[in-house]
């Protein structure tokens, strides 16, 4: 090969960063990270990576749990319980999940890790994205501040309302993000107060904890190296603000909750801690609920861009984790410009049918843990039941076997 494949990386967030980290590594390759913020960063919020999830990322990069627990406060997720949190049987366990989960960061500190890996060169800060136009000679790319560049290649970690969506979906309005049907308010506290307000019996067992019942459910977990607490209240959604947004008032908290929350052993605390903080937000929860393609000639998706999840099994990460994985042994396994669509169709192939699983399952979860599945209400044994279905094959994935699957495709699409 006479020259190197150049790709264009849009959006500096955690799905580009895996990207880029898995992308570098092949000799053929030249990559560019465009974030449209002025910094590259993430928002505050807590995030999980299962026993999967790091089993791809070491994939990508070695010793990368090592890199967590020292670069980014990664703590061992442990074990989890969940427990009913309203009405008759608060107090009743759904189950426990034993230890050896995963691990728990915070998204800042993870992004951070990740970026120091990459030559600073690379990294292009204020660069929105305003047009992509496919020609013969590759893929042309217009940012708002008037500069241009042209690529062989374009990837899309963009996120959910990602420009680069509405290029690979030619503007088809239909898969546009959705409200999923819930909203989220969450409040990061330093471990002292947590165990203040919810009480030492909450940590006497380091797990983090999942309550659940009518019209919404409740979660805290410890990050940042056990000092500090992300706290989380979900609620069921029927008003859908245009801003995806809503002040979180204790009247909020109190008309969207069963009455009997309030009676249990959490509801109260948990509030307590939600309106604690300086205008508290709740946010609504949005989805892409189908998605036909992730590709489109020489422009690809990724992360959620791609396929938006719901963050009821909190697999988002892991699924933009899986997709470097696999884009990058694609790419490692093709020579030429030429043959890089037909590596986009074969990630199409293989990561399209995986994603929707989970955003499908991801989506009924939150609807179970929030008693709306109809056949479970606020049931501990059903609801225990239903669980073991809908979160078993998201860690049953052979990542193995699935990258052979993609490698398969690719030198089907080649042959053609």
């Amino acid at each position: 090969m006479t020259s190197p494949i150049r790709i264009a990386v849009i959006g500096g967030g955690l799905a580009g960063a895996i990207t880029v980290n898995s992308l570098r590594k092949i000799p053929h390759v030249d990559i560019q990270v465009y974030e449209s913020a002025p910094e590259f960063s993430e928002r505050g919020l807590g995030i999980g990576l299962s026993k999967l999830a790091l089993q791809a990322l070491e994939e990508i990069i070695p010793s990368a749990t090592n890199l967590l627990r020292t670069d980014a406060g990664a703590v061992d997720i442990g074990a989890s319980r969940i427990v009913i949190g309203s009405g008759p049987k608060a107090g009743a366990i759904v189950c426990d999940i034993e230890g050896d989960a995963g691990l728990a960061m915070t998204r800042g500190p993870l992004l951070k890790a990740l970026l120091s890996l990459v030559p600073k060169d690379i990294l292009h800060a204020s660069k929105k994205l305003a047009s992509i136009e496919q020609s013969s000679s590759g893929v042309n790319i217009t940012f708002e501040d008037g500069t241009a560049a042209t690529f062989d290649a374009v990837i899309g970690a963009d996120g959910i309302f990602s420009t680069v969506r509405k290029h690979v979906l030619q503007g088809a309005e239909e898969h546009g993000a959705s409200p999923v049907g819930g909203w989220e308010c969450r409040n990061l506290v330093p471990v002292a107060k947590a165990k203040a307000v919810l009480g030492e019996k909450s940590f006497e067992v380091d797990r983090e904890y999942c309550w659940v019942g009518e019209g919404g459910f409740m979660m805290h977990a410890l990050v940042d190296d056990g000092t500090m607490v992300q706290c989380i209240v979900a609620c069921v959604e029927t008003d859908f603000p245009p801003d995806r947004k809503r002040p979180v008032t204790r009247k909020v908290l109190e008309d969207v909750l069963a009455e009997s929350w309030f009676d249990g052993p959490i509801g109260k605390q948990m509030v307590e801690i939600m309106l604690d903080q300086e205008n508290p937000i709740g946010y609504s929860i949005w989805e892409h609920k189908t998605t036909p393609t992730y590709s489109h000639g020489r422009v690809c998706l990724i992360g959620d861009a791609a396929h938006t999840a719901s963050p009821y099994q909190g697999a988002g990460g892991g699924l933009a984790i899986e997709d470097a994985f696999i884009l990058g042994n694609l790419l490692s396994n093709i020579s030429s410009a030429g043959e890089l669509e037909a590596a986009f169709k074969a990630f199409d192939a293989v990561r399209r049918p995986r994603c929707q699983a989970v955003i499908d399952t991801s989506r009924a979860s939150g609807q179970l843990l929030s008693g709306q599945n109809p056949d479970v209400g606020v049931d501990a044994e059903k609801m225990a039941a239903e669980m073991d279905v809908l979160f078993g094959h998201i860690d049953a994935l052979d990542l193995q076997a699935h990258k052979k699957a993609a490698l398969d495709e690719l030198r089907k699409n080649l042959a053609h």
